[in-house]
């Protein structure tokens, strides 16, 4: 019996080497599945390691009248020459360009999983723009899958769609691999990538790796992990360091992510800072953060809004408390004074205050962060995230 077909579309190549790693190559024991999303150089690799066709479609996240439609005529094309049982879409761009040209071309079942909202950062004609992407995308979707339940409320409250709305599992959209975030599954990279011993103990492998990316023993290491955009509250990073390090000398930032000077570019004073104080370690984009988030003591997060972010729950995992904003998503992976600290965005003193409360009570960064890990593999298990979605795509065989 020939298996049913999925198309699975995001924006960008980077969304399915990233978001959704691992994810096809389980669903393709069931599945035909072909991947389908711009071409940024990792297309083919996602193809190989996940054991799938991949297409190009030169979609862009940037709002282009001619690219769209020609990428719309593309997937239209694409979906008659198919036929699938199932086109699901995230990120925003790709899903209302598949949602559209799927509901065209009669293909069935046609999912859109919904993450981060960006309308909920615009103002203006462009916020009514974005708004208008999110309800043509629901319109065309037979099944809208909110990424969490702050989402699913925020759909509502916006009226972007009125539809049933299912959550898979306990949300987010491809779960955490507590193997391969985990400390001993991070020790054993760093090992091999330092060329340290096998019998070199965990301490002094961190130890090394910190060594190795200016941190001395005595630091205490505060790490934020994406975009360093406005969005995602650089402004507030900004200040509150500003203000802790004539304080505490040994506290020091790590900043893993690449800025971006053309999309929500940063004020200058606030990148000046950033990229000039030698208490702060830029690392620019890491394909592998593990290490990272090993080398440091708290994950700080202080974004204006998310659907469901994957850097919390990987930090949870490898055993760090949060600081993060009560926003969609970060409210519902910390639970507050549990496995972190739920601050206000866009609000500079009480990022300050939670991260000297930190430095100045060990204890407090302890006893949250043996409780950060469980909470994860309880919740966000990854394969028990892929099974709830297996399971969504076989009722419809019902």
């Amino acid at each position: 019996m020939a298996k049913r077909k999925l198309i699975r579309v995001t924006t960008s190549d980077i969304s399915l080497d990233s978001l959704i790693k691992g994810q096809l190559k389980f669903l393709s024991s069931e599945f035909e599945v072909i991947g389908v999303s711009n071409n940024t150089g990792v297309l083919a690799i996602v193809g190989e390691r996940e054991g799938i066709r991949t297409i190009e479609v030169p979609m862009h996240r940037e709002i282009s009248l001619f690219s769209d439609i020609k990428c719309l005529w593309l997937l239209y094309r694409l979906f008659r020459k198919e036929k699938p049982d199932i086109v699901h879409a995230n990120t925003p761009k790709g899903s209302m360009l598949s949602m559209i040209a799927s509901k065209l071309a009669s293909v069935p079942h046609r999912f859109y999983t919904v993450t981060g909202l960006r309308y909920q950062g615009a103002s203006g004609l462009f916020r009514t723009l974005l708004m208008a992407m999110e309800r043509i995308s629901c319109y065309c979707a037979t099944k809208v899958i909110p990424e969490g339940e702050g989402v699913k409320k925020t759909l509502l409250e916006d009226k972007i769609t009125s539809k049933e709305m299912h959550i898979i599992h306990n949300g987010n959209i491809n779960g955490i691999d507590t193997i391969y975030f985990s400390e001993q599954a991070t020790i054993e990279q760093i090992k091999q990538s330092l060329n340290l011993s096998k019998e070199a103990d965990s301490e002094k492998v961190r130890d090394l790796f910190r060594e190795s990316i200016g941190l001395s023993k005595n630091d205490f290491a505060f790490i934020f992990i994406g975009r360093i955009v406005n969005d995602k509250g650089m402004h507030e990073l900004a200040g509150a360091f500003s203000k802790l390090i004539p304080i505490y000398p040994h506290c020091k930032l790590i900043l893993v992510g690449n800025f971006e000077h053309e999309l929500d570019p940063l004020d200058s004073k606030d990148l000046d800072f950033l990229q000039n104080n030698r208490n702060i370690k830029l690392m620019g984009y890491q394909r592998d953060v593990r290490p990272f988030l090993l080398a440091s003591d708290i994950f700080t997060f202080p974004s204006y809004r998310e659907g469901f972010p994957n850097v919390v729950m990987q930090a949870g995992a490898m055993g760090l408390a949060s600081i993060v904003t009560n926003i969609n998503g970060c409210n519902e992976i910390i639970k507050n004074g549990e496995n972190g600290i739920i601050i206000p965005p866009r609000n500079t003193t009480e990022l300050f205050v939670a991260i000297k409360d930190f430095i100045e009570n060990p204890q407090k960064k302890q006893l949250m962060a043996e409780k950060a890990r469980e909470m994860i593999r309880s919740r966000y298990e990854q394969r028990d995230v892929w099974n709830a979605l297996l399971k969504t795509y076989r009722e419809l065989e019902k």
